[in-house]
């Protein structure tokens, strides 16, 4: 299949790469950084193998790429605006878009942008950063888990899994809901609070006081979820994510690195809408709209 990358940063950029070096026909959209990677290529530092590509299908506007079997959204959803204007040059009639974003809602809101498009949530387990131009730091993990939100070529939604899979990326289908409110469990509290408390993960772990507090909200995401009955997600999940995290390298996750730059963070789909949607179905999540309250104060 005809791959197309909208995004070339720590995700689309590693996730595309990956395709790419297995040998896909990978096409990638990229704007601050097409000069750079049209002469020099893609760099991937990967804890499971780094790898250089020399050759890559890369442009600076999505009219001049072929039509693609498969879209990958790589972008931060502060940029879904930019949407209507960079995936209708790359869909043909059957075109499956991936969205690989964060928070709870996304899928519902680009499909009202393209009623009959096909589309599946792309729910990213990894530790990378864009560290400059071109070049991407993959400190660990990696897996993807795919849930399809309106995908109706079963046999083309599986051959993403099987691509991903031969790429050596860890793929799996998971359903929706839970996929997108297990992902929460981890996102809500360790986005806001590392930028919150200007830190790191493992740091937030080692202190007994935030440790608490992790797990709190990460309790109160699950009681979110399971009150709009979403099934396989409970406390010992809550338990193997904090486990994981203690293993993991100390990390700054997305939201903090786009605070760090001064640049607009995630705050509506991580925070406001899966808040909004927990409240309306009678569930409060005191704790993380503390949290939601003090990201708007710092918002750039």
């Amino acid at each position: 299949m005809r791959y197309g990358i909208i995004g070339v940063g720590a995700i689309g950029g590693y996730y595309g790469s990956k395709l790419a070096y297995s040998g896909q026909e990978v096409h990638f959209l990229s704007h601050s950084d097409y000069a750079f990677v049209k002469e020099h290529g893609m760099q991937i530092d990967s804890c499971d193998g780094s790898f250089h590509l020399d050759d890559i299908n890369v442009y600076q506007h999505a009219e001049e790429m072929p039509k693609c079997d498969v879209v990958v959204v790589g972008l931060k959803t502060t940029n879904n605006h930019l949407l209507p204007t960079l995936v209708p040059p790359l869909l043909h009639d059957h075109s499956v878009v991936v969205l690989i974003q964060n928070g709870i809602g996304v899928e519902a809101d680009v499909q009202q942008m393209f009623p009959g498009v096909q589309l599946v949530a792309g729910l990213a387990f990894i530790c990378s950063a864009k560290t400059k131009p071109g070049h991407v730091n993959h400190q660990c993990y990696g897996s993807i888990n795919l849930g399809n939100y309106s995908c109706r070529n079963e046999a083309v939604f599986q051959q993403i899994i099987d691509d991903f899979t031969s790429a050596g990326v860890q793929a799996a289908e998971v359903p929706y809901e839970e996929a997108r409110w297990k992902k929460a469990v981890w996102n809500m509290p360790f986005n806001g609070m590392t930028v919150a408390l200007d830190t790191q993960t493992d740091l937030l772990l080692k202190n007994p006081a935030t440790r608490w507090l992790i797990r709190e909200q990460m309790l109160e995401v699950v009681g979110a979820a399971r009150h709009l009955g979403v099934t396989g997600i409970d406390e010992e999940f809550v338990d193997s994510m904090i486990a994981i995290t203690d293993a993991m390298t100390p990390y700054s996750p997305s939201m903090k690195l786009d605070y760090d730059f001064h640049r607009p963070m995630e705050i509506h789909y991580l925070y406001t809408r899966p808040i909004e949607i927990a409240r309306a179905a009678g569930f409060r999540m005191p704790k993380l709209e503390m949290l939601e309250a003090e990201l708007r104060f710092k918002q750039p």
